[in-house]
């Protein structure tokens, strides 16, 4: 017994002296190395479009005086170039995506391209490989392709070390810019804005955010704001309004059931949350219906701010907006001058502007 135990001490203090030793030899190899500026340094850059993530990591070579097109990059008809130097250039999208109007799905992707010849006027071919772990090019295989589109250069200022960027940023696309040397090739990226936005609040909402009104306000108002799936923004309004009435869920929900023609309920609606509004929310609110070029509305709107709300000093301000938007410069002064009675002193100058424009019949919004 006294034997077994002392053979297993034996082997154990055995296993340990050998993985110290392997312990150490890794630490005298890693000790081996430093780490210096490299010749093509590591970059990345970034993209969110609407709510879609795009992420490139590159490498970026010098001109350095050489000739690149045709000796550096390889040209048309030869193999592919690595878009970059070192391993992978990789590009990852968090959604699926169109590129040049193609469909890619998410994921990561290595890029590759074939310049056209001339670089600067011949069309290029972009690819997307699904092969993300080679180093470079060498080991590209056509195979492994996930998508291939073509691209237009175009000639630009000299760019010394290669470049990715992205330009012409809209709500729904982006152009991927690739940059060396005088040449430009932009790459035009797609997102579908309703289905990638949509995906994303249902998601969102089955979090912490679920359990207040907030979120799901937020989602519906974003719908309002942009005129998409308005019937399911009405859904989110009725579920932030059930968990706590809000001058905010109620007006949000108004006015979506007026873009859907149902007038009589969002005014009820309507009328519900003016009853509960301070006179911010009903002041931005008002502010909100000028800007949708409803003045007459917005105008009703600023004089219940004033009825309800007499002795906060905007509301007059907010009255002189609607008159001034419809052309009563006369009353739109008045009411001006009341607030400007009312008005805070770091307020007055400003306020005392707005009634000078408006005495010389210029509109103030």
């Amino acid at each position: 017994m006294i034997q077994r135990k002392t053979l297993t001490a034996l082997m154990l203090a055995l296993t340990m002296a050998l993985v110290a030793a392997g312990s150490l030899a890794a630490q005298d190899r890693q000790a081996q190395h430093i780490f210096t500026p490299m010749a093509s340094p590591r970059a990345e850059v970034a993209q969110r479009v609407g709510l879609t993530d795009i992420e490139v990591t590159y490498h970026r070579p010098a001109v350095n005086e050489r000739d690149i097109w045709g000796q550096v990059v390889p040209s048309a008809g030869t193999p592919v170039w690595r878009t970059g130097a070192n391993e992978n250039t990789l590009i990852s999208f968090s959604t699926d995506v169109t590129v040049q109007g193609q469909a890619l799905p998410a994921g990561t992707y290595g890029v590759h391209s074939i310049p056209g010849q001339p670089a600067a006027e011949g069309e290029w071919t972009i690819v997307f490989s699904k092969d993300i772990h080679a180093w470079g090019s060498f080991a590209y295989n056509e195979e492994n392709d996930a998508l291939r589109v073509t691209a237009k250069p175009e000639s630009a200022p000299h760019k010394e070390r290669l470049e990715i960027s992205f330009d012409d940023l809209e709500d729904d696309s982006a152009n991927l810019i690739l940059r060396w040397a005088e040449v430009a090739v932009p790459v035009k990226v797609g997102i579908d804005l309703e289905g990638t936005v949509t995906a994303s609040f249902k998601q969102q909402l089955t979090g912490l955010s679920s359990f207040f009104w907030q979120g799901w306000n937020q989602a519906a108002q974003y719908n309002l704001a942009n005129d998409m799936n308005l019937e399911e923004a009405v859904a989110w309004a009725d579920r932030s309004i059930g968990i706590q009435e809000t001058f905010n869920n109620l007006s949000t929900k108004a006015q979506l059931l007026e873009k859907q023609d149902d007038v009589e309920q969002a005014k009820t609606i309507m009328a519900k949350a003016m009853a509960m509004g301070n006179a911010g929310q009903i002041h931005n609110y008002a502010r909100q219906l000028l800007g949708r070029g409803m003045k007459d509305e917005a105008l009703v709107a600023f004089k219940k701010n004033v009825d309800k709300h007499p002795e906060t000093w905007f509301v007059e301000l907010g009255l002189a907006r609607g008159y001034s938007a419809l052309g009563d410069f006369e009353n739109a002064a008045k009411s001006m001058k009341a607030s400007l009675e009312k008005a805070p002193d770091p307020q007055k100058q400003y306020v005392q502007g707005l009634v000078d424009q408006l005495e010389k019949g210029t509109d103030i919004n």
